[in-house]
């Protein structure tokens, strides 16, 4: 391949695994629900009803639905957590709980 290909070809090679990478923005009912989904992967005690209730009316359907996305395929592809990235759902569940 030429340099010149070569350098046209990168920008949208890097933009398509940025699409990739990119998970729900946090803040958002979908990155609540992916990090209660995080959290049962992980073995981690879950208050989804209190992480629910900390949710704006109008939000607690969206989440709902990523959730029951997440189940699927969290279910259909269990992964195990190490010891750090455990530590890391604990905390963000804890913060989801108690934030607003």
């Amino acid at each position: 391949m030429s340099f010149a290909k070569l350098c046209a070809v990168s920008p949208v090679v890097l933009g398509l695994a940025g699409c990739v990478t990119a998970g729900p923005i946090p803040g958002t009912p979908e990155y609540a629900a992916a990090q209660v989904s995080r959290g049962y992967d992980c073995g981690v005690r879950v208050d989804r009803s209190r992480v629910i209730a900390r949710l704006a009316p109008q939000e607690r359907r969206r989440f709902v639905e990523a959730n029951a996305g997440y189940a699927v395929k969290s279910y259909n592809a269990p992964r195990r957590c190490d010891a750090l990235e455990r530590l890391s759902v604990q905390r963000e569940l804890r913060e989801l709980a108690v934030r607003r």
